[in-house]
């Protein structure tokens, strides 16, 4: 009844069908946010403004609809309520916001996220007219990471440079042994001052942009752009042009998951794994650049369409290798099960919940 009452009081979201959005209060805001996690509706998007005003927007995906809740801010921002503890997923946002926005929640947990020391701490990206000034000295945030001590306690850092093209990120294991006892990650490296660059380049050209954002996901990070602003054009792409948007970013998703096996496998000291699997996905990309032009697909989602068209013959052949690999796979997947000392490592790892996965907003493979 409650989130009945919420969307009777939105208006429809121009630009985005089946959207809706609705103003609300300080109280208000955690309130519509308490109400829609007892209806089961999911965290999507929160972000901060500072153009003329300050703001904080949080996006809802119900079953069935899309809600934009506003909070209009004093100038200078008053600090709002959190979610994080309504939606833990909300804690990583709201500290986003506060690096590039100065907006800040009543949250205790005041960590930066995404600076890293790219720019001077006293300087907030979105609300600032100019580019920050030159600095000899950026000094790295102090970080409070939970750490474990005791005897036999190893911490382990890894990153956030990684051997690959996946999103940066910093990790910290404390170990004892094989067993993990704590893995505390710092994700946030890949906004890089990317959030300004968009607010400093052309709308047709900032597809290029999102597909840099991060390397592995350049199909996803483009069509989500392009989608955004083909919706506020209201406008649609070509219908061939939607069916080659998925193709691509199902040949991503392949290259992606062929890649992430093999680096379990090696996380695990199975390099035959890593072995196999890399070799497949070299394949698979061999063959996605035949059919679509490149390998790791940067500009091929483009505003209204997508950069060129692929021949029925190409894409046959990569339907042809996919199911080739999927036999493959299938036989290094049978290794797997019987190494021992694999089945060792894997068993009990990793493992999440329903429960929790509906509470922290898991989507997608996960």
């Amino acid at each position: 009844m409650a989130i009945r009452n919420w969307l009777a009081r939105s208006q429809p979201l121009r630009g985005a069908p089946g959207a809706r959005e609705v103003a609300v209060s300080a109280p208000e805001w955690r309130q519509i946010a308490l109400d829609l996690a007892a209806g089961g509706t999911r965290l999507h998007a929160l972000w901060a403004e500072r153009d003329g005003g300050a703001a904080v927007r949080a996006v809802y995906a119900g079953d069935d609809f899309l809600l934009l809740v506003t909070l209009t801010l004093p100038e200078p921002p008053a600090e709002y309520p959190t979610l994080a503890d309504v939606f833990p997923a909300a804690n990583r946002m709201q500290r986003a916001a506060a690096d590039l926005t100065g907006v800040r929640t009543q949250d205790t947990d005041t960590r930066p996220w995404l600076r890293h020391a790219a720019w001077p701490a006293d300087y907030l990206p979105l609300a600032a007219d100019a580019p920050p000034p030159g600095a000899n000295e950026l000094r790295p945030d102090d970080y409070a990471f939970v750490r474990v001590t005791g005897d036999g306690v190893h911490e382990i850092p890894v990153g956030p440079v990684h051997a690959g093209i996946i999103e940066p990120g910093h990790f910290r294991f404390s170990v004892v042994g094989e067993k993990v006892l704590r893995l505390e990650e710092r994700l946030g490296y890949v906004h890089k001052g990317i959030e300004q660059l968009f607010t400093r380049t052309r709308l047709l050209d900032g597809h290029r942009l999102a597909a840099r954002v991060s390397g592995d996901s350049a199909v996803a990070f483009s069509w989500a752009y392009c989608q955004a602003l083909e919706g506020m054009a209201e406008s649609r792409a070509p219908a061939r042009a939607v069916w080659l948007r998925a193709l691509a970013l199902e040949a991503e998703r392949i290259a992606n998951h062929l890649g992430d096996l093999g680096a379990l496998g090696n996380d695990a000291g199975f390099a035959f794994g890593l072995a196999q699997l890399s070799r497949l996905k070299e394949l698979w990309l061999r063959a996605t650049q035949s059919a679509l032009g490149s390998r790791y697909l940067l500009d091929f989602v483009t505003p209204g369409g997508v950069a060129h068209d692929a021949a029925t013959e190409r894409v046959a052949e990569l339907a042809a290798r996919a199911r080739a690999i999927e036999v493959d796979v299938a036989t290094v997947r049978g290794i797997f099960d019987e190494h021992a000392g694999v089945r060792d490592r894997f068993a009990g790892t990793g493992v999440v919940t329903p429960e929790l996965a509906a509470r922290l907003g898991v989507v997608g493979l996960a």
